[in-house]
């Protein structure tokens, strides 16, 4: 089963990630200093990020009218909802930066190339980085999945202070959820 449309998904017919542990060892690490391209054309190194920094990561965005990286893409628990994550994030950036983020970044392993079309496709206000190389993603030992043997970042969100993992949502369900969850916590959390 693959729900065509992106953003009007059936979270009841979709499998639930369950918390593998997978994302245990994150609070309290330090981010190394690892250089990602953004959508803006930077280059940004969250271990230099001063202030609270959100960071959602998701496996990949969909394509409108391409098929999805395997048949049973809606089936892999935690695989569907990038892009209903992603947008939630965009409607709720004013809030997320008046609750005291200063900044908010997607992550995934797509290209740049390809990120900075869905950015520009989506409206969204805020980059995206890439770590197709994995760099960030080994080196903190996010936790991934394998599809079409291509590595994607499980879902997660990360609240950074001053380059310094304070907080962990993993795992994440239903992913448009998540933006509001990460308000509620910002606003709970004021740093």
């Amino acid at each position: 089963m693959n729900q065509k449309d992106l953003l009007g998904v059936d979270w009841s017919r979709i499998p639930a990630p369950t918390d593998d542990g997978g994302a245990r060892h994150l609070a309290g690490m330090a981010v190394p200093p690892v250089g990602l391209r953004a959508t803006d054309d930077t280059m940004v190194t969250l271990a230099e990020c001063d202030g609270r920094t959100v960071v959602f990561a998701y496996p990949r965005t969909g394509e409108p009218g391409r098929i999805a990286l395997v048949e049973d893409w809606d089936m892999i628990p935690g695989a569907r909802g990038c892009t209903p994550q992603t947008c939630a994030f965009r409607d709720l950036f004013a809030e997320l930066k008046a609750a005291g983020a200063r900044r908010v970044f997607g992550l995934s392993t797509q290209s740049n190339a390809y990120q900075c079309e869905m950015a520009s496709r989506l409206h969204l206000p805020f980059p995206v980085l890439s770590d197709e190389k994995l760099e960030l993603t080994r080196a903190l030992r996010l936790p991934t999945m394998a599809a079409a043997g291509e590595t994607l970042i499980k879902r997660m969100a990360l609240i950074l202070d001053d380059g310094c993992i304070t907080h962990v949502f993993y795992p994440v369900f239903p992913p448009d959820r998540n933006a509001s969850d990460v308000l509620a916590w910002l606003k709970d959390n004021r740093g």
